[in-house]
């Protein structure tokens, strides 16, 4: 069973940084491509950035040169460091677990990964 479960959100003011991660079951860190996904609010849930069981990685142009997504086997863990945030960040993150490898420099689409966790919410101020 794959089980997720995201921390780190809060507040911040524009231009500060978080880092948020997700607790992982088993081997899912080794196994899996996970991803960080967000949904702002009334739109609808879009891609971040992903990690495959290799390590290969993707982002969306969004998040190119701003936020970092990486993986720690020990700690089963998935982070997502996000620095140099905006306003327009403001989400409640996901984090998410696929069957898949990365084949290119873009993030999965949502529907592609069938666990989920509950989610963290980013707040950026101006």
């Amino acid at each position: 069973q794959v089980l997720l479960a995201e921390s780190g959100g809060g507040s911040v003011q524009a231009g500060g940084s978080l880092r948020l991660s997700c607790a992982t079951s088993g081997d899912t860190v080794g196994t899996y491509c996970l991803g960080w996904f967000r949904q702002p609010p009334g739109k609808e849930r879009e891609g971040v950035a992903a990690i495959d069981r290799n390590g290969r990685t993707s982002y969306e142009d969004s998040a190119k040169g701003r936020f970092t997504i990486s993986k720690d086997y020990r700690k089963k863990t998935l982070y997502l460091q996000m620095n140099s945030l905006k306003p327009e960040d403001t989400a409640m993150y996901y984090c998410a677990a696929a069957r898949i490898s990365l084949t290119n420099d873009y993030v999965p689409g949502p529907s592609y990964f069938g666990y989920w966790g509950q989610g963290t919410q980013v707040t950026v101020s101006s």
